[in-house]
């Protein structure tokens, strides 16, 4: 008997379509629910009783859903992007303590200044109060701030006060930045799915051999991790095929 138990394991194999760059075998991690919707349409044939006198099946949807809780750039570009990604990128330093210099010109430079990407805005550390980002000189309740070098200034009147500044800053040594130019419609990677699993030395596998992307989430939650859903829906390839179940008998 072929019972199963777990989230088993889903694959994700580029493979036409709009392809990043050397399209890469994905495995979809921390997979926490998946699930193959066979859903097709019912017509049914009526006379004048009440039951139908007969049934037949139309078109047939097949559809992936899941769940997965990591949060991967450069699969997501693989997988449903497919554009342009780069090492490096775009940090955020949320607020950064400092203090009001008590001698002109009031300046202050963050920590990433020679990285200075752009501001998030500045508050006292005491009350939380948002000061206002001004272009000239600043008064109580204000700042400025030179883009081009992450030097912040502040007002005379707030001399000694705490800040709070939040600001970008490009990171050239980690990670990966994804540029989303927008593409006419119809532009996706095309993939391989195969969602598979063991129990007690029985397997069971899906395999869908041309699948798009539909649903791809980035989702925050209090006192949770974050747990991403996507979907795809499936068609047949080019040799008419929409691929295969792979199950041991009992």
């Amino acid at each position: 008997m072929n019972i199963q138990f777990g989230t088993g394991v889903l694959f994700g194999v580029p493979n036409a379509g709009n392809l990043a760059t050397d399209p890469t075998p994905q495995k979809f991690g921390l997979l926490q629910d998946c699930q193959v919707t066979f859903k097709g349409d019912l017509k049914k044939l009526y006379g004048q009783s009440q039951f139908a006198a007969a049934s037949a099946r139309g078109k047939i949807d097949v559809a992936v859903k899941g769940k997965i809780a990591t949060l991967d750039p450069n699969q997501m570009n693989q997988l449903y992007f497919g554009q342009t990604a780069a090492p490096g990128q775009v940090r955020i330093a949320l607020d950064e303590a400092a203090s009001v210099p008590a001698a002109t010109p009031f300046t202050l430079t963050v920590l990433n200044a020679t990285k200075f990407k752009g501001d998030y805005g500045v508050e006292y550390a005491a009350t939380g109060q948002r000061l206002t980002l001004v272009t000239g000189t600043p008064t109580t309740g204000e700042y400025s701030v030179d883009v081009a070098t992450g030097v912040y200034t502040f007002a005379a009147t707030d001399t000694g006060l705490g800040v709070l500044i939040s600001y970008a800053w490009t990171d050239t040594t980690t990670g990966t930045t994804l540029t989303l130019t927008n593409q006419l419609q119809g532009y996706a990677p095309i993939l391989q799915a195969l969602m598979y699993n063991t129990f007690r030395g029985k397997q069971i596998a899906i395999q869908l051999n041309a699948c798009t992307m539909g649903q791809l989430s980035i989702p925050s939650k209090q006192e949770d991790f974050w747990i991403s859903d996507f979907d795809m829906e499936a068609n047949v390839d080019a040799s008419n095929t929409l691929g295969y179940i792979y199950a041991d008998t009992f």
